[in-house]
């Protein structure tokens, strides 16, 4: 197997081929699939390993000391072949991965082979394709994480037992010094137990991302922005808790820490940074310093980590390994997001060009993952795949035409009010019968506004009423398959906006519906292919005989702070939010569904690049981007095949070039993105009983490629679409 090394006394770097670890009692042995680079702890090994003997010297007086002992006792001649003997060894790198159980070592019966574990350990979670790990330095991966967030552990480990350390309360005020990894997840833990942090770091891009994952107000520590804002926070008193999460020689952030801590605060520190304390700003605060050791209690206790002698948890609540289990718990329901953290994942093989990279300054990075290859003999039937479920219905009998068309409104938020009920409400033919909120208040200010029969809270009653034609669920992403669900088996024309489901086993449950009920009277607010402008584009450019290439831009912008659009825990990404209307876009205009889907990120996964092949050999690219400029349109989009090109700027300007140009003769008043002419042919299916406008299967082919894509940017690899028969 192949195994990370350094050199500590040249300093350098290998990838070799080293023995396979036996599997001994007590542990597993765990086939690594991502590893994590610590970007703090690890390149200041690696930087050490380059200096100059002196320069190693003075970085690590502990080991300096060590050696003037072992003279003293050994003398010089022994206890230089000593150093020199272990100075010119390969050590191993690593310390938080996550990996399948390949072998179980006797003593073990709580996992077994094929489960998903994250381990941890500098002796036992390397950089190496298979590691044998003792029984208190794993824990079970929880079902629908992510390998490539499993892997963060460790590292989540050594944040989460700061913050134990640094005992926050609800409503507390918290100082953490250092955005680096470590720092990033402790924001992140704070701002999920009711703590407000303020964040201090160099780097403004650093910065921004504790303040989009939690923060409060972030800063440079020079900046006068970061004791104003802990001023602002804490009526002058100054926060209860400093983290001290960075590193170097400087003694700033202890100096720093003393000043904005109030009386008889207290000041944790995770990470190795220099600690001459101020003897007068600590003694006159009697402030309180603390270390956190590692990932916590059994941290360098042999009896613990390679025996497997647990603490009884009514001495010792949280271990090692009750924090590694807490914290991918945390992970798993949406509390701590570690995406946004994962600036750069490159392939096992390429590990000597990364680190150097690192330490050269060419990748600027969070955090790095490794990925491992597939073994052996995993062929293509381990290749990662979304199913699209085929759609089995026996169709009831559709209800005579009538007029007018009840319909019944499930949510009343924003987009609602502005983008679809306008709509509606003068529409000839319709009457808007019913709006079901959760508050009172917004379902009577809906019935007010719009003209509803009825304002209600109580679904069921709605879902009950014959007169109903048509529900329009128009609520937060995550309850979107459960209501489309019960509106489809109360036998209901639904309209639901994007998405349709955030799960596979969502959307399998919406077609259970479908089949159980025999309605498949549904219809997902994809409204782009309705835009009077792009409609005529196409007729434009005419019907192609070869392959087509599709660039689309969607310059989506940040968002503000607080949306819940960033609680991607329980409503889905923001790109699983509404990146089906661009893929369903692509799909209307390639006149096909896609057959594959490879999604790659850029740092902090805050822009997108997914490619779509579809069967005829076409390819569509959405660039779905959140760091341009406000001032660029938002959509923009190419399709080029046969010749011809089609131009289609923000919804306001058309163009098609072929043997003559045509361009949109005029910019219409306002953009329109086809809703009006989308609600239309959704109330004139449910009122004639015709088809719906788009095929239900086009709708869960897009779903199921929206799915696909978060599928691959976990996995890094294509992801085929794999078709039900």
């Amino acid at each position: 197997m192949k195994q990370v090394v350094q050199n500590y006394k040249s300093g350098e770097l290998a990838v070799l081929d080293v023995p396979v670890p036996g599997c001994k009692p007590g542990g597993v042995l765990v086939r690594s699939a991502y590893s994590l680079i610590s970007t703090g702890t690890e390149l200041m090994k690696v930087s050490e390993a380059g200096m100059s003997m002196l320069g190693k010297a003075r970085s690590r007086p502990d080991q300096v000391a060590k050696v003037m002992q072992s003279v003293a006792t050994n003398g010089v001649p022994a206890t230089y072949r000593k150093v020199m003997g272990k100075l010119d060894s390969y050590t191993p790198l690593g310390y938080s991965l996550c990996g399948v159980v390949e072998q179980v070592g006797p003593g073990i019966d709580e996992v077994k082979v094929g489960d998903l574990v994250a381990c941890a350990g500098n002796e036992h979670a390397l950089h190496a394709e298979l590691n044998w790990v003792p029984k208190n330095l794993y824990a079970r991966v929880p079902d629908g994480l992510a390998p490539r967030h499993a892997a963060f552990g460790t590292v989540g480990s050594i944040a989460l037992q700061g913050v134990r350390r640094g005992e926050p309360q609800l409503g507390d005020a918290a100082l953490v010094i250092g955005l680096g990894l470590i720092g990033q997840l402790v924001v992140q833990l704070l701002a999920a137990s009711g703590v407000r942090v303020v964040g201090v770091d160099p780097d403004p891009v650093r910065c921004d991302l504790a303040e989009r994952l939690g923060a409060a107000a972030c800063g440079d520590p020079a900046s006068a922005a970061v004791e104003a804002a802990v001023a602002e926070l804490t009526d002058g008193h100054g926060v209860d808790q400093v983290y001290l999460a960075a590193g170097g020689g400087s003694n700033q952030p202890v100096e720093l820490a003393a000043r904005l801590c109030r009386d008889r605060g207290r000041v944790v520190d995770i990470g190795k940074c220099r600690l001459d304390l101020p003897w007068n700003a600590y003694y006159e605060k009697e402030l309180d310093v603390r270390f956190s050791r590692s990932y916590g209690p059994g941290r360098y206790d042999p009896e613990y980590e390679l025996e497997g002698r647990d603490y009884p948890i009514g001495y010792v609540r949280w271990t090692e390994r009750r924090n590694l289990a807490c914290f991918l718990d945390l992970v798993a329901r949406g509390s701590v997001d570690v995406e946004p953290l994962v600036s750069h994942v490159a392939a096992f093989d390429d590990a000597v060009e990364t680190y150097q990279r690192l330490k050269d300054g060419d990748l600027k990075a969070v955090a790095v993952l490794f990925r491992y290859p597939e073994p052996a003999g995993a062929g293509e039937a381990e290749a990662p795949a979304v199913a699209v479920p085929a759609v089995n219905v026996r169709r009831s009998p559709v209800r005579a035409a009538r007029t007018p068309v009840r319909l019944a409104f499930v949510g009343a938020g924003n987009y609602a009010t502005s983008m679809l009920l306008p709509h509606l409400a003068q529409r000839d033919g319709v009457e808007l019968s019913t709006v079901v909120t959760t508050t009172a208040l917004s379902a009577a200010n809906a019935q007010r506004k719009f003209g509803f029969a009825e304002a209600t809270t109580d679904l069921d009653a709605v879902l009950g009423e014959k007169s109903v034609d048509a529900v329009f669920v128009v609520t937060r992403h995550r309850s979107h398959a459960e209501l489309t669900r019960k509106a489809l088996l109360a036998g209901k024309a639904v309209f639901v906006e994007k998405p349709l489901a955030l799960t596979e086993d969502e959307l399998a449950g919406v077609l259970a519906a479908v089949e159980e009920s025999g309605n498949d009277r549904l219809q997902v607010g994809f409204n782009r292919r309705f835009a009077p402008l792009l409609n005529e584009a196409r007729q434009r450019f005419g019907t192609r005989s070869g392959p087509a290439s599709l660039r689309y831009l969607v310059n989506a912008g940040r968002l503000q702070h607080g949306s819940w659009y960033l609680q991607q825990g329980a409503e889905g990404s923001r790109f699983a939010g509404e990146g089906g209307h661009f893929i369903d876009t692509a799909s209307w205009l390639l006149g096909a569904d896609p057959v594959s889907v490879y999604a790659v990120a850029t740092s902090g996964n805050e822009d997108l690049q997914i490619v779509l092949r579809y069967p005829d050999g076409s390819t569509a690219t959405i660039s779905y981007v959140t760091t341009g400029s406000p001032g660029f349109p938002k959509e923009t989009l190419d399709l080029v095949a046969d010749g011809k090109v089609l131009r289609l700027d923000d919804f306001v300007r058309a163009s098609v070039y072929s043997r003559k140009r045509w361009v949109s003769s005029r910019l219409p008043k306002a953009r329109d993105k086809g809703q009006s002419a989308e609600l239309a042919a959704f109330v004139k299916a449910v009122r004639t009983g015709g088809p719906m406008p788009v095929p239900l299967e086009s709708l869960v082919a897009t779903t199921a490629a929206t799915l696909a894509v978060q599928a691959g940017l976990a996995g890094g690899a294509p992801v085929t679409l794999a078709r039900a028969r």
